[in-house]
C-alpha cells in the first residue's frame, strides 16, 4: 500500500447557497498521498505538469489532496446527509482509516445539525469512507446515528455488495444496523428526494453508484460521489480510479458528465475535493479544468 499522510482538516465547515438549497460540507479528515493510491495514473510526475492543481488540490512534488466529508442539503424542510465518511471505532484495512477517533459528529453538532433531526440519509455507493457514520457504537452495539431518517440506497448497489467476499465488516458495521432497524429504503434511480434533490445513477466506479443533482430557481449543483476523486480527473478523465469496479463505464460516464456540466454552469460539489470543495468545469486544451468558487458565493 503506498504511503498516505494525514493533514490537518483545514476549513471543518464550508457553505453554498443553491437557489433556495442550502448545502453545508462537514470535514471529518483530509490526507495527501502519492495519488496512484486513490488514481493509478496519477504518480507524482505525472500531476506535476497540472500546475493549476497547486496548492489545493496537490503539493509541488505531486501528491494529490484527498478529503473525507459529508455534505448536509436544507431542501423544502428536509434534512439531508450526504455520504457519512469512515466513522469512529471502525477495523478497517486502510491504516488511517482503522479505528479512527475523530470528532466529526461533535463537529456536525457544532455546525447547528441535530442528528435526530436528520430526515433521509443518501448514500452514492456503500464502500467504507461513504456509509461510517451510518451508525455509532454504543454500550458495544452499532446503532444508526440518524436514528429518526430514512437511509437511501441504491437496489442494485446492495445486490452488488451484499455477498461479495471479503465486504462483511463494513456491511456488518454500517449497513445491516441500519436494515435491521428497518431505516433502510432501497430506490431505483433517478429517485426524488424532494423537488430540488435528486438521485441520478452515475455507474462505473461501483455497480450501482449514484450522484445527487441539485436544481433551485434558475441554479443548479452537483455532489459528485466517487464518479471522480480529485480535479485533476477533470484533465484527465480517463485516468482509472483504483476501486472502480467498472474502469471503462466509469470513464465514459466521467467524460459525459463533464461535458454536461462544463455546458450548463453547473456547481460542482466534489465528494472527495479539498479546500475549495466547489466549483466549476471550464474547457481547457483537449478535456477540462476545475475552476474553484468561494463558498456562499457559488
Amino acid at each position: 500500500m503506498l504511503a498516505t499522510h494525514r493533514l490537518g482538516r483545514q476549513r471543518l465547515m464550508d457553505i453554498w447557497q443553491v437557489g433556495e438549497v442550502k448545502i453545508t460540507r462537514v470535514v471529518e479528515q483530509v490526507e495527501i498521498t502519492d495519488g496512484r493510491f486513490v488514481i493509478q495514473q496519477a504518480a507524482p510526475e505525472n500531476v506535476k505538469p497540472h500546475t493549476w492543481l497547486q496548492p489545493h488540490y496537490a503539493d509541488d512534488q505531486g501528491r494529490l489532496v484527498f478529503s473525507i466529508h459529508a455534505f448536509v442539503v436544507e431542501s423544502e424542510d428536509c434534512l439531508i446527509v450526504v455520504d457519512t465518511c469512515v466513522g469512529n471505532f471502525k477495523n478497517r484495512d486502510i491504516p488511517n482509516w482503522h479505528q479512527l477517533q475523530t470528532t466529526f459528529m461533535e463537529d456536525f453538532i457544532a455546525a447547528g445539525f441535530d442528528p435526530l433531526a436528520v430526515d433521509k440519509v443518501l448514500c452514492t455507493h456503500l464502500h467504507d469512507d461513504h456509509v461510517g457514520w451510518n451508525t455509532q457504537l454504543v454500550d458495544g452495539r452499532w446503532v444508526p446515528t440518524f436514528a429518526n431518517a430514512k437511509y437511501l440506497l441504491a437496489q442494485q448497489e446492495w445486490q452488488a455488495w451484499h455477498r461479495r467476499d471479503g465486504f462483511e465488516e463494513i456491511l456488518s458495521d454500517s449497513v445491516r444496523p441500519i436494515i435491521d432497524a428497518g431505516l433502510m429504503e432501497f430506490i431505483e434511480p433517478p429517485h426524488a428526494v424532494t423537488g430540488e434533490v435528486k438521485l441520478v445513477p452515475t455507474p462505473g466506479h461501483t455497480p450501482g453508484h449514484v450522484s445527487v443533482e441539485i436544481a433551485s430557481g434558475n441554479a443548479r449543483a452537483v455532489i459528485t460521489g466517487d464518479i471522480m476523486h480529485n480535479p485533476v480527473q477533470c484533465a484527465e478523465p480517463d485516468w482509472q480510479g483504483s476501486a472502480d469496479r467498472d474502469p471503462d463505464r466509469a470513464r465514459s460516464t466521467r467524460h459525459q458528465l463533464l461535458e454536461q456540466w462544463c455546458n450548463a454552469g453547473v456547481l460542482v460539489l466534489g465528494t472527495h475535493f479539498p479546500t475549495p470543495t466547489g466549483g466549476r468545469v471550464i474547457r481547457a486544451a483537449e478535456h477540462w479544468r476545475f475552476d474553484p468558487a468561494n463558498p456562499d458565493r457559488p
